[in-house]
């Protein structure tokens, strides 16, 4: 989508054919930025301008072949035509691989913001676009959202060109394809498809393509811009687009049939479609024994549950179901509460909250203090809350067990949904006891099955549950194990 060029209808049919006039329609549009460079030259016996963006375009290579050239250019004086000139240097002067004829002042203006580098030579009524970008970025470096212990130690950075080189590199396929559009009528931000040709679903693509196609924004800054206006439920507290900033994770994911969005200017890919168990796996479930991979994700299974449950459930069993707790440790949770000005409910909420806030200061102060004082923050407040009778210490547990169940899970987009419905189940909690707790669970369990993600399924694998996927849902079984338990099943 070209950029809207301010200029009369007339002007916008061709480039002019005089430099001066050149000039003053791109100052036109552009403005007097100090950031944009127009250096004139002479090509043979024709006036020639190179336009590029300081610190976006490395130009240096082009002028030097421009300038090195100038006698086989003016050898060819006789041809005479400019177009010729600048085919010539298109064909045999420039030493860049990407070279394109632009013939209209919007996608000059669109090409140069890109970083490219536009030619134009006097008389001539196209221009030719240098691909000279030279961005300043981020090298490659280790994943800081995904870590793990065993496994590549390669992360995406901000660069789109990057990043699809890094999954290219891990999958050397002919069939490994790719689509690129720019979105936003402001930005132009450039956003690439990538999908195996042959294992991804065509409807699901081309579902993808549409939503794509009918994306209209201003700007396009981050991948959370295209992952908002193509999830399926608008309202829904379960993200439906995993988004991952390792590239063996999308490479996996490419495998399996799902598609991988690239959006430039940020480290996290987007993959669609989602499912809940995905959202359960790391990549370093596939670096370590089957065994022990099935161990770990049995575990992050049971932190869910304790992340979502917990406080809840202490709140329904101290206000309704005292008879549901052992005797001794009845008497001491009386002992503990003894003086507690608030009901459980409120505890829990105030414990809660404070939680939140001193999570939220940890990342956003420095890196240099930010630990320190959200460790240090935990321990005093939670000892002064304590000592104070403000709270009891059995809720001071039960909300520090719930956050650390909570970073035991491996997708943090899912430990903000935990974190959200956490508080809603409290109140049903201190409302209904374990009663609510039940029909919250229900209502929840119902809105996990109605949920797709780019029409396919949710919760697949589960629900309905299938003995043939089960080999890397809740467990990760060994790869002969699964082969044979696949094949088992099939024939079944």
């Amino acid at each position: 989508m070209p950029i809207d060029l301010e200029l009369p209808e007339s002007e916008r049919a061709a480039i002019a054919r005089d430099p001066a006039v050149f000039i003053e329609d791109m100052h036109r549009y552009l403005g007097d930025s100090p950031d944009i460079v127009y250096r004139q030259l002479r090509v043979g016996h024709f006036r020639s301008v190179v336009v590029f963006v300081e610190g976006m375009a490395e130009p240096r290579h082009v002028i030097e072949a421009m300038m090195e050239s100038e006698g086989p250019l003016s050898d060819r004086e006789e041809e005479g035509a400019p177009a010729d000139q600048l085919k010539f240097l298109e064909e045999r002067i420039i030493p860049f691989g990407q070279v394109a004829e632009v013939s209209s002042y919007p996608d000059a203006a669109a090409r140069l913001l890109a970083g490219d580098t536009i030619i134009y030579v006097e008389g001539a009524p196209l221009t030719l676009s240098v691909g000279t970008r030279h961005l300043k970025q981020r090298v490659v470096e280790e994943a800081t959202s995904q870590s793990v212990v065993r496994g590549p130690r390669e992360g995406f950075n901000e660069s789109l060109r990057d990043n699809t080189a890094l999954v290219r590199r891990r999958i050397q396929n002919p069939r490994l394809r790719m689509e690129q559009r720019k979105i936003g009528e402001q930005t132009q931000t450039d956003v690439a498809v990538m999908y195996m040709e042959g294992i991804a679903d065509p409807e699901v693509l081309e579902e993808l393509r549409k939503k794509l196609d009918e994306i209209k924004l201003d700007s396009v800054l981050e991948g959370n811009y295209i992952e908002e206006m193509i999830q399926d439920p608008q309202y829904s507290p379960f993200p439906t687009v995993y988004n991952s900033e390792r590239p063996d994770v999308i490479a996996s994911a490419l495998l399996e049939g799902r598609i991988a969005i690239f959006v430039e200017g940020t480290p996290f890919v987007l993959v669609v479609p989602a499912l809940f168990a995905q959202f359960f796996q790391s990549s370093e479930d596939y670096y370590q024994r089957g065994d022990f991979a099935s161990l770990v994700r049995l575990l992050r299974y049971l932190c869910f549950g304790i992340a979502i449950l917990t406080p809840s459930v202490y709140i329904a069993i101290t206000t309704f179901h005292q008879e549901m707790i052992p005797t001794n440790l009845l008497m001491s949770l009386i002992g503990q509460r003894e003086g507690v000005p608030f009901p459980s409910f409120i505890e829990a909420v105030i414990m809660e909250i404070t939680f939140e806030v001193l999570r939220e200061a940890g990342i956003r102060l420095p890196k240099s203090i930010g630990q320190s004082v959200s460790i240090v923050g935990t321990l005093v407040i939670g000892q002064a809350a304590v000592e104070a009778g403000l709270v009891s210490a059995a809720m001071v547990i039960v909300v520090s067990v719930t956050a650390i169940a909570n970073f035991a899970l491996p997708a943090f987009n899912v430990g903000i949904s935990v974190r959200m419905l956490r508080f809603f189940l409290m109140g049903t909690a201190a409302s209904f006891g374990l009663y609510g707790i039940i029909i919250f669970m229900i209502v929840l369990g119902l809105h996990l099955c109605s949920l797709e993600s780019l029409g396919v399924p949710y919760m697949t694998s589960m629900a309905p549950f299938r003995w043939s996927a089960q080999k890397d849902t809740l467990m990760r079984l060994p790869r002969r194990a699964a082969k044979k338990f696949f094949e088992r099943d099939g024939q079944s």
